[in-house]
């Protein structure tokens, strides 16, 4: 017989799903009522169709790709180094992480275009200012799933043990502590992607044909497109866990493997 706190669990669990489910199920159906009087797929071959999409859906992606790299190039070494030699500014760099959450979004674009719209550095035109934007955003996740990933090693034992055995810093680096990192990676890339995938701020501030502002545009103009476009954001966030949950198993059956071979 079930305990009546097993009976609760099982309860709010259910309570929970249908909370969550109910409006998706409620926006799915909606996006499906496109041509009167009956269910078809309109809304999505409507939306599918539309060139605007498909340009805005490759722009973002590219932006996210370019920001997964630039800031992977930027907070892996930088973590990785504050382990490795500055242990004390671990709460500095924790605290900073905390900024792109306090500060909001329209005042960081509105200072990169104060600061970047005029020479020496006129770059408000360029796609780089979107990315180091959206590497403001990605900050904290990136540095979280980095940081956690350094923490379930000694780095400082693995570093020492490479030195010794004649490997410098750079391939000290490159092939102990780097393959332990590869589930912290995949997890901040697609959580990155997703972040990217939807952002609307600074993407409209500095006028970018973006993935975010063309959903923001089809919601303003039209019905039942935006729900089929709600029912597609979903589909791509949900993807990307799950492919995170994949890779992340896949890596996890090899990890015992990646020490040994890069202290070789």
């Amino acid at each position: 017989m079930m305990s009546m706190r097993k009976i609760w669990s099982w309860f709010w669990l259910g309570a929970g799903c249908l909370y969550f489910f109910i409006p998706l199920l409620a926006t799915f159906l909606f996006s499906l009522q496109r041509q009167a009087g009956t269910l078809s797929f309109l809304a999505y071959q409507n939306v599918f169709g539309d060139p605007n999409f498909l340009a805005s859906f490759l722009f973002s992606a590219a932006m996210a790709v370019g920001t997964i790299l630039a800031g992977f190039a930027l907070m892996v070494p930088t973590v990785f180094w504050i382990h490795w030699k500055f242990p004390r500014l671990k709460p500095v760099i924790e605290t900073c992480t905390l900024l792109p959450f306090v500060i909001p979004p329209i005042v960081l674009v509105f200072g990169l275009i104060r600061l970047y719209s005029s020479p020496p550095l006129t770059w408000v035109t360029s796609p780089a200012l979107l990315i180091a934007g959206y590497i403001v955003l990605a900050f904290p996740y990136i540095y979280r799933a980095v940081d956690t990933g350094l923490r379930s090693m000694e780095v400082k034992t693995l570093m020492e043990a490479s030195l010794s055995l004649g490997a410098n810093g750079a391939a000290a680096f490159f092939g102990v502590i780097l393959p332990n990192l590869r589930t912290s990676l995949l997890s901040a890339a697609f959580l990155t992607f997703s972040i990217v995938m939807g952002e609307l701020t600074f993407a409209v501030m500095l006028a970018w044909p973006a993935f975010g502002p063309y959903m923001a545009l089809v919601g303003r103009d039209l019905a039942y497109e935006p729900a089929a476009l709600a029912i597609f954001s979903f589909f791509l966030t949900w993807l990307s866990i799950a492919l995170i949950g994949w890779l992340t198993a896949g890596l996890s059956g090899r990890k015992g493997n990646a020490v040994p071979g890069g202290g070789a």
